[in-house]
Order: C-alpha cells, then structure tokens, then sequence
C-alpha cells in the first residue's frame, strides 16, 4: 500500500506561482512512477505532468498547455514530489491529485487508471 498526502493549494493571482508536495509512504519511493492530475467542476480529471521511476532515469512528461509553466520533480531522500507551477491561468484552476504507479509504459502515463494510489486532493484557485 501507498499513502499519499498532497499540500501547497491555495488562492494565487493570475501570473502567479504556487508548488505543490506530494508526500508519500508505505513502499520505496524510489521505484514508483509519479504523476499529477486535475480536476475542474463538471469536468473530468485530466493529465497534468509525471515523472518515471529512478530506474527509469526519472523522465519527465506534460500536458501541452502546462509545458514551460510546469515542472514536476521528485526527492527521492524525502518521498517527495512537486509541482513547482508559474505563470498561472484561470484555467488552471482545480483540485489537484497526486498519484502513483509501478510497472508503468509510457504510452500509459496520462490514463488515470494505470495509477493505483491517490492523494485526497488539494485545491488551486487562480482568481484576481
């Protein structure tokens, strides 16, 4: 089993920043592929960014329209991983999710249900 506890939402201005931390436990960090999604009121969830596994060399991946704003990372010494987010637009706004997965193919890493742990969520409001 994997415990995962998001933090780091808030309200912040158009052009802001916020990161967000993903907190995670239970089994070897390390060796979990790691990705964050979110949702919007009445719509679905969707793909935001993910980052491989260290054995995988940690590999990168976003959403087009995060792509130079986002960027996820992972400490591995702390069973931690962000999301630094900048520039940030109304259309950003949602509750954010944190999730994990093994034995991911890449192809795959946008489809939530390869991930088989979740966080509770944390809300982002981008609003002036």
């Amino acid at each position: 089993q994997v415990q995962l506890v998001e933090s780091g939402g808030g309200l912040v201005q158009p052009g802001g920043s916020l990161r967000l931390s993903c907190a995670a436990s239970g089994r070897t960090f390390s060796t979990l592929s790691m990705g964050w999604f979110r949702q919007a009121p009445g719509k679905e969830r969707e793909f935001v960014a993910h980052i491989r596994s260290r054995s995988s060399g940690s590999s990168t991946h976003y959403r087009d329209s995060v792509k130079g704003r986002f960027t996820i990372s992972r400490d591995n010494a702390k069973n931690t991983v962000y999301l630094q987010m900048n520039s940030l637009e109304g259309e950003d706004t949602a509750v954010y999710y944190c999730a994990a997965g093994t034995g991911m193919i890449l192809r795959s890493i946008s489809n939530p249900a390869q991930y088989g742990y979740w966080g509770q969520g944390t809300q982002v409001t981008v609003s002036s």
